[in-house]
């Protein structure tokens, strides 16, 4: 479905006649390349919740759920949207032009709604118009149940919503009832409970026959019956046979579809986010390494390239020590010698006994001498101080700098290349459009399987279902009498109504799991697309009864909602909104007013670049001049996502709109 043009007349704040072109093929296009996004800019209060309401008044008519319309009837409802400057000679008109699909051919439908300003019968004049001729009355008589069938009145509010609608959404831990309804219409969930309330009234019907039931079933027909039970069960029993082998194909093809989404990436980039943070930790510990290394190489680290040099200088100190030493123990042996002789010469000894003990310490003073003139010359001047820091330095800083070197230079290589082996990782992980192909070939191999084997269960079903019938069957034919034949068909009918409503509740249990669970992931697929943060929520699951939504991270750990921002709150529900559109496989425009609230800018271009080009193949949005603004705005002109760009002009002393091509910027 594709709307294509609003004529509004004397509508609300729009004098005279104002046409808006919705088309999102643009004239100029000769290539018939659509454009999604007709945008619409105006002021608060200029009119754009009136374009809405125009939309939904024109397909829904007295059913339309317009934002103005709170308690009144309908007859006071269209008096309140005649525009107040409206002549008495002139009505107000709605004019909705649309296209789709209808017997393989395209058609396009024309809805007029006219009315005066104290209209008649208290309704207005409803004619719909195909290839500019008038209809008959057939299809204005059913246009209710024709539009239901197109774009249901209890799932419009899910293609035709505003700001407000998602910021409730959004704030609300479990969806309204008439949200809970509207689900369920769109997955198709309320076809097998309308089809089980049926049953109940064929039910309680039949039972009500039972007393009066005179019907006389001969033999024949139960024998007649009983042969096309057997021939029901026969081609149940080839059915089945042939679905057996069909699962067996389709296991085969699903196998090989994983193979090959392991094989081109798929597992990889699955955990890309994972990988990531890990890249991340292990260049931080390998620069923590390097930084390590860098402040040792700062210090005495070098050093140890000089080790023999610095050896060499502690050995020259030391021999430097020892003669200054040796040069001291002289000078005081001298002055001892010099004491003894004064002392000696007192004594009463011969001349030549003197001169011997003047010979030994003339000896002993040239030996201390001899020995002083073997050591190496002091070149280092140095002292203890200088040999004690040497001695440390040598047996103790460089060993301890030079192992801590060793045990960071052994980090730095285990880092690196364990780094090296997750870029490889990376580099063979699928691109994320290669992902995406890869994950629907195999989702749709595995929905192949599912609906095979659901298959074969129904037809297992049947098949007992029909041996019990012939079971059944059999027995009457044992026990035929003319007084208990005439309750076996009715009997029959309770009791296999009541079979069948077994197998419906079974059937909406698995297929509302199956809708579910396909929901859960386009929900999940389509919030991480939008939010930026692509690591906060790793999977979301929906409640089958209350379609409430809960969190999960990469641990599978409860994320609470809470810890949401409101605009992620906004944007989750926006993510429930598409996820929703894109199960239900219906192709419906999707109109939007006021359409990013209070959201960030980084979460607004994630809307802009993402969500707004890809929501529908017709995307309308009615904005503010702060909501999307000028950047945004060249984002998605750059993009070539606007088909066509409107300004709602309002004069606040007229308190008239006039709409005009182009946008603020």
């Amino acid at each position: 479905m594709i709307l294509l043009e609003l004529v509004l007349q004397n509508f609300g704040p729009y004098q005279g006649t104002q046409v808006i072109n919705l088309s999102p093929f643009s004239e100029t296009e000769t290539e018939n390349i659509s454009r999604p996004i007709l945008l619409l800019g105006g002021m608060n209060g200029g009119g754009k919740t009136t374009l809405m309401d125009a939309i939904r008044l024109a397909l829904y008519g007295h059913r339309a759920q317009c934002s103005t319309r709170g308690n009144l009837s309908y007859s006071d409802f269209l008096t309140q949207c005649v525009n107040s400057h409206t002549p008495p000679t002139e009505k107000t008109r709605i004019e909705l032009a649309f296209g789709h699909i209808e017997n393989d051919k395209p058609v396009i439908y024309r809805i007029v709604r006219t009315w005066e300003k104290n209209p008649k019968d208290g309704k207005d004049d409803l004619g719909i118009l195909n290839e500019d001729e008038w209809l008959n009355s057939g299809l204005v008589s059913i246009w209710d149940e024709y539009i239901e069938n197109l774009l249901p009145l209890g799932i419009s509010n899910l293609f035709l919503f505003d700001g407000e609608q998602i910021k409730e959404l959004a704030e609300q831990e479990t969806p309204p009832l008439v949200v809970v309804e509207a689900i369920r219409g769109l997955l198709g969930l309320e076809l097998s409970e309308r089809l089980a309330v049926d049953l109940e009234i064929l039910v309680n019907r039949k039972r009500k026959e039972i007393a009066d039931a005179k019907d006389v079933v001969n033999l024949e027909e139960i024998e007649e019956k009983l042969k096309v039970l057997q021939d029901k069960q026969n081609g149940e029993n080839l059915y089945l046979t042939s679905l057996q082998d069909d699962l067996t194909i389709a296991e085969k093809e699903q196998q090989e579809t994983f193979n090959r989404f392991l094989a081109e990436g798929g597992k990889i980039a699955a955990d890309r986010s994972q990988l990531e943070q890990q890249y991340q930790a292990k260049n931080a510990t390998a620069e923590t390494a390097r930084q390590a290394i860098r402040e040792l190489a700062s210090d005495v680290l070098p050093l140890t390239l000089i080790t023999p040099l610095l050896e060499q200088a502690r050995s020259q100190v030391e021999t430097e020590i020892n003669r200054a030493r040796s040069q001291v123990a002289q000078d005081i042996l001298l002055e001892r010698n010099q004491r003894l002789l004064e002392q000696i010469s007192n004594i009463d000894i011969t001349a030549e006994q003197l001169d011997k003990i003047k010979t030994f310490f003339a000896q002993e003073i040239e030996t201390f001498h001899e020995t002083s003139l073997h050591q190496k010359s002091s070149w280092l001047q140095s002292d203890r101080e200088t040999l004690d820091y040497l001695t440390n330095l040598l047996n103790s800083a460089l060993p301890i700098a030079k192992n801590s070197a060793q045990q960071q230079q052994t980090v730095l290589k285990q880092q690196e290349a364990e780094i090296v082996d997750l870029e490889r990782q990376l580099q063979t992980a699928a691109s994320p459009e290669a992902y995406q192909q890869l994950v629907e070939t195999l989702q749709t191999a595995q929905n192949r399987v599912t609906d095979i084997k659901a298959n074969c269960e129904t037809a297992k079903r049947r098949i007992v279902e029909l041996e019990t019938a012939i079971a059944q069957t059999k027995k009457d034919l044992n026990e035929y009498t003319e007084q208990t034949i005439d309750r076996k068909n009715t009997e029959h009918v309770i009791t296999s109504a009541s079979k069948v409503q077994e197998t419906l509740k079974l059937f909406r249990e698995r297929l509302t799991l199956r809708k579910l669970n396909k929901l859960e992931v386009e929900v999940t697929e389509c919030f991480r697309y939008l939010l930026h943060k692509s690591d906060l929520v790793h999977r979301i699951a929906i409640a089958t009864n209350t379609f409430s939504l809960s969190l999960y991270d990469l641990q599978g750990k409860p994320v609470p909602k809470h810890r949401l921002s409101a605009g992620e709150k906004q944007l989750l529900a926006i993510a429930f909104l598409w996820g929703l559109a894109r199960v239900s496989g219906r192709r419906l425009p999707i109109a939007i007013d006021t359409p990013l609230g209070r959201l960030d800018s980084s979460h607004r271009q994630n809307l802009v670049e993402r969500y707004f080009p890809s929501a529908s193949h017709q995307v309308i949005l009615l904005s503010t001049d702060t909501e999307i603004g000028e950047k945004e705005v060249h984002t998605l002109r750059q993009n070539e996502a606007i088909a066509r760009e409107y300004l709602l002009k309002y004069d606040p002393t007229e308190r008239q709109t006039t709409i005009e091509p182009g946008y603020f910027w």
